[in-house]
């Protein structure tokens, strides 16, 4: 049975995934044969951050046993186009290195072999002959001019400055009582899935067509970009997603190269091919967020209430613009004012090349790097105006009435009531307890403080707000783009029996269980019965360009996919009950797996039974309706239209709220920070399955934890990468995580029928800058970094940072 409210949505539905996934019998991309023949890949990777490539000799390696042949990037490149970028600069990006390597990790040559142990020998076999360059890795370098150059058809490492202005930001600074300033250095962050990538490749000659299957989890708006690149029609490469991925947090979005690489070697060698990635590449080579050099300024009047904003960003794209890029440079651009009503602002963006492995989508994309700068200087100008930093963000969050709010930079805020949400933190927390405990802890001698960091969480993107590295005229010469499309498809076999097609391509958040969710309460079925296939195919399947796993769009658009394809198949199904009952569509309800007259329960057909009439005796259906029940449900939300000529544009469809508050206590002899309290209170509109958003809620909070204290990609200042084995990227284990104490409330979103948030990202975006916030309170300082490792933190304390 359902819940009280008879609706299984809602409900702490176990997971129906588990079953496989607990068992081994979950099917990932290494598990996968899907053709015979198979040969295995390894990649030899560049040791130099910097070089030409003047001479490969891989005789040797031919003429190992088992080896099936050997590719470089040269004769790659020549079967390939550049990979496309949304940055117009004149870079040529390829998935392996042609005549220099930018990156320490650069793939430059690659093996194919029966097995993947005589192609990783083979490697060793292989002679490069380089003439190392100078490397320059820190973005501010970067931009003297006498620093290394990456790309030289650009004739700089600066290759992309865009400025935008909303509001009279001039007109705010001059008239502020208070303007705080900070500088920071963000490092640079990856998420690391117990899976890595991998993928396999088919060509196929008769007729000319590759099939890729992998792991790869969209956007799905890049197969037409690798399309090109293999110079292909799209309706000739299939990509086929892994029936299960473990893990993904958006790196795998930036495995797509790859694809692209075993593709045309497929074709050039005539088999199809394997690559699974080991941890060591995954780490040095995979993807990561951009480590930056931001500034912020905010202007204050007398009262407290921010009244400008000034955001300069300098972002280390790595050696090369990999599309979605710029993504997480604009994801929160058109929410730049967070969850305050601040209406004058400034952004000054600029995107720098470096000797650093090209970035990508990872967790929370651009929120962790935007809240750290907005969040710091709330509680900068708490403390500089004698304001309490809950009172400071109480007075300048948009007020429940204001709700929809159109914010400056375009964003459309659905609902929302911030200020229940930090009362609520406030309460779970004991605020005024913490607080007397922290008098009391300073009054000893000891390191006590307390952070607050309040955010708004985008979800279900605007394709088009990537365009926004484009001037309105070069977006007006480029043709319109907006929108993010949503596909799901409902299907009944003979038997009656329900699969649901998802185009979400999740990678362990529970999709398919709440889709059997709300298709069960839509044909009066249990979650159990429906089966629910995620395992995208672009040649077999419904999708879209804006199909994949990212920015939370499940929860705030697939849903609605999901029930208005239900709906058309709960009609359909109604409509035909009635006619074999005599009954109007009207007078039939689908309960307990029967489709029964209203009011008379004991009245009525299996839902099975209507459902074989349809295949069985089409003749039999009543006049206008086709044989079957299938139906495929594409939709767009009307808000997400292309950006205006002032650079505002709808980014997202939903806007979650989330206020963490932390207290932290420091050991003053060892640097070591312990969390005393932390809590993190969530409005993501209507609770789907709280099990799942539970789950979701602490994985967002291990990521933010081990970004806050643990976590950085780290690069020598010759370009050497150091960050190789966990031993030198410590990510926090179970152990390492303190309690959290999680809270909820709901303002539902009038952007879907369930009044539902996308939610995942936010714990990621907010916990470094709350904890940053409560380390800064504990020791009195401005000027804090992350990682906030020992030593960082020891020395911070000592004075000596």
């Amino acid at each position: 049975m359902a819940g009280a409210n008879d609706t299984w949505v809602g409900q702490a539905v176990p997971r129906l995934e588990d079953a496989a996934l607990l068992s081994g019998h979950a099917r990932f991309i290494d598990d996968l044969a899907p053709v015979p023949g198979i040969r295995h890949v390894a990649l030899l990777r560049s040791p130099y951050p910097h070089a030409r490539i003047k001479k490969i000799d891989a005789a040797a390696a031919h003429e190992l046993d088992g080896v099936v042949g050997v590719l470089t990037g040269a004769s790659l490149a020549a079967a390939l186009d550049p990979l496309a970028s949304a940055v117009r600069a004149p870079i040529e990006y390829f998935p392996i290195a042609v005549d220099k390597v930018r990156y320490v990790g650069e793939p430059i040559a690659l093996v194919v072999a029966v097995d993947r142990y005589i192609a990783e020998d083979a490697l060793d076999l292989i002679e490069v002959d380089y003439e190392p360059l100078p490397a320059v890795v820190d973005p501010v370098a970067a931009l003297n001019q006498d620093a290394a150059l990456l790309h030289e058809a650009v004739g700089a490492n600066l290759v992309h400055h865009r400025t935008f202005r909303y509001g009279d930001p001039d007109q705010a600074f001059e008239t502020a009582e208070t303007v705080v300033e900070l500088k920071w250095r963000y490092p640079r962050q990856s998420s690391t899935p117990i899976e890595t990538y991998g993928a396999i490749a088919q060509f196929e000659a008769s007729p000319e067509r590759y099939t890729i299957w992998s792991n790869f989890q969209g956007p799905f708006i890049l197969q037409p970009l690798m399309a090109r690149a293999l110079r292909v029609p799209g309706n000739r490469l299939r990509l086929v997603a892994a029936p299960n991925s473990g893990g993904s947090f958006g790196i795998k979005q930036a495995l797509y190269p790859y694809m692209v690489m075993l593709a045309a070697a497929s074709r050039m060698l005539g088999c199809p091919l394997k690559w699974i990635e080991d941890r060591g590449e995954h780490l040095m080579a995979s993807s990561s967020a951009a480590d930056r050099a931001d500034e912020i300024e905010a202007a204050f009047d007398r009262d407290g209430m921010l009244t400008g904003l000034r955001f300069r960003n300098l972002v280390n794209v790595g050696a090369y613009v990999r599309a979605p890029e710029p993504a997480s440079v604009y994801r929160m651009h058109a929410a730049s004012n967070g969850c305050y009503r601040v209406r004058n602002f400034a952004v000054d963006n600029r995107l720098v090349v470096t000797n650093k492995t090209p970035i990508g989508l990872n967790r929370g994309y651009g929120g962790p790097q935007f809240y750290f700068g907005l969040e710091r200087a709330m509680d900068k100008a708490a403390k500089v105006l004698e304001i309490d930093p809950a009172v400071i963000r109480r007075r300048n969050f948009i007020p429940a009435d204001a709700f929809p709010y159109d914010a400056p930079a375009g964003a459309q805020y659905d609902s929302g009531d911030y200020g229940k949400g930090l009362d609520l933190a406030i309460e779970l927390a004991d605020y005024e307890g913490l607080k007397a405990r922290r008098a009391a802890a300073r009054a000893e001698g000891r390191l006590f403080g307390i952070g607050f960091a309040c955010g708004v969480e985008p979800s279900g993107s605007n394709m088009a707000y990537v365009t926004l590295a484009q001037t309105p005229e070069e977006r007006a010469k480029a043709g319109g783009r907006s929108g993010g499309a949503a596909v799901a498809t409902v299907t009944l076999d003979p038997s009656g029996a329900v699969t649901v097609q998802l185009d979400s391509t999740p990678a362990g958040q529970g999709h398919g269980t709440v889709a059997a969710q709300i298709v069960a309460d839509g044909l009066g079925l249990r979650p159990e019965e429906i089966q629910v296939v995620t395992a995208l195919d672009t040649q077999n399947g419904d999708w879209s360009l804006a199909s994949g796993n990212y920015s939370n769009r499940f929860s705030a658009i697939v849903i609605d996919a999901i029930v208005e394809s239900t709906d058309r198949i709960a009609a359909k199904l109604k409509t035909i009950a009635g006619d074999m009952l005599e009954v109007a569509a009207a007078d039939i309800e689908l309960r307990e797996g029967r489709a029964r007259i209203a009011g008379v329960p004991d009245e009525g057909l299996s839902i099975a039974r209507v459902a074989a009439a349809t295949h069985w005796h089409p003749a039999g259906l009543p006049n206008g309706l086709e044989p079957g029940l299938r139906d495929a449900a594409t939709l767009s939300p009307d808000l997400l239209d292309a950006p205006d000529e002032s650079d505002r544009v709808a980014s997202a469809v939903t806007f979650g709220y989330l206020c963490d508050l932390a207290a932290v206590e420091i050991d003053p002899r060892t640097g070591q920070i312990r969390i005393d309290t932390y809590v993190s209170v969530h409005d993501i509109g209507r609770v789907l399955n709280p099990t799942i958003v539970e789950g979701q809620v602490r994985g967002g909070f291990a990521h933010g934890f081990g970004a806050a204290l643990m976590e950085d990609l780290s690069y020598d200042a010759d370009g050497n990468f150091l960050s190789g084995s966990f031993a030198d990227y410590p990510c926090p284990t179970a152990a390492d995580l303190p309690s959290l104490t999680i809270g909820h409330y709901e303002t539902p979103s009038p952007a879907n029928r369930f009044g539902s948030k996308g939610m995942g990202d936010g714990s990621s975006m907010l916990t470094p800058a709350v904890l940053a916030n409560a380390v800064a309170d504990a020791l009195d300082r401005d000027d804090i970094e992350l990682p906030l490792t020992l030593d960082r933190v020891w020395r911070l304390v000592k004075g000596t940072a």
